[in-house]
């Protein structure tokens, strides 16, 4: 299929992006990487009758590492942003998470804040934006606001996003000296959608657990955060039994039954793939 007829629109500023997305409105969609708009308006399941191309629009592309984040622009792709180094370094989780999005193709085309703009609760990106209580920088018109993750994300593909707002970048929050992340996903081939998955970040301190935090994928309405910490705080890494996390990660999620498994099967997943990561992160780290 093709999509409906629409007006592109190719802004060289932000400043011309959102000069155009206040203009038109409702009617308009913002084109990055275009992986998930374009099949949605293929299938012509959006028709906006405005595309606003951003890919001409300088600094958004950018990767900037400090301390306390990793502030990602608007136009990186996937794959530049799992082979930043310095990123890497800072917040593993990045890339541990990158190399579960989709298919190479779609990765070197793709970008990272897109996949977050579109807010599917099946993407790999959302999860970690809201485990890293991720920043979204917008602009439109009126001026600059910063959205929190945690306030981002409304409903399956809904955000807070103003249909005026653009957003120029999203800052990763480092995690604590001491904590060590994982991310595991279950899919029927590999770079199709998850059955389910979860990002974990488990920190220690003096030598015992002092917080444990995961959040999932395609098993939530919208991306959040299970605190798991009361369940682990204050025990060695080493001796813990995971599956002591079954209950509650089972009784936190609300998976969906589709023609690829059910909702008792994605669920019984998602606590095995849970207690999968934390032992991950509970491991020994070998030196190469």
């Amino acid at each position: 299929m093709k999509p409906a007829p629409f007006t592109h629109h190719a802004p060289t500023s932000v400043e011309e992006a959102v000069a155009v997305l206040r203009e038109v409105g409702h009617d308009g969609k913002v084109l990055a990487g275009g992986q998930s708009l374009i099949p949605v308006l293929n299938m012509r399941l959006a028709q906006p009758a405005h595309l606003v191309d951003i890919n001409g629009i300088s600094g958004l592309a950018s990767v900037e590492v400090s301390d306390t984040a990793v502030r990602v622009g608007a136009l990186v792709r996937h794959a530049a942003l799992e082979r930043e180094a310095s990123a890497r370094h800072t917040l593993p989780l990045l890339s541990q998470a990158l190399g579960n999005v989709a298919h190479p193709a779609i990765r070197n085309r793709g970008t990272t804040v897109g996949s977050i703009a579109h807010a599917d609760a099946a993407g790999e990106m959302p999860a970690v934006a809201v485990l890293t209580a991720a920043v979204i920088e917008a602009v439109s018109a009126s001026g600059t606001r910063e959205i929190a993750a945690a306030d981002f994300f409304e409903g399956p593909l809904e955000t807070t996003l103003a249909e005026d707002e653009l957003i120029v970048a999203i800052r990763f929050g480092t995690f604590p000296a001491g904590t060590r992340t994982a991310f595991l996903e279950s899919a029927r081939r590999q770079g199709d959608y998850a059955l389910a998955g979860v990002a974990a970040a488990l920190t220690v301190a003096d030598g015992v657990v002092g917080r444990a935090l995961a959040s999932f994928v395609s098993v939530t309405d919208v991306p959040d955060i299970l605190d798991l910490t009361e369940a682990v705080r204050g025990q060695e890494p080493g001796g813990i039994d995971w599956s002591v996390v079954d209950d509650l990660v089972q009784g936190h999620v609300s998976p969906e039954a589709d023609i690829h498994a059910t909702a008792d099967y994605r669920r019984a997943l998602v606590g095995e793939l849970t207690r999968r990561a934390f032992a991950r992160t509970a491991a020994p780290e070998v030196s190469a």
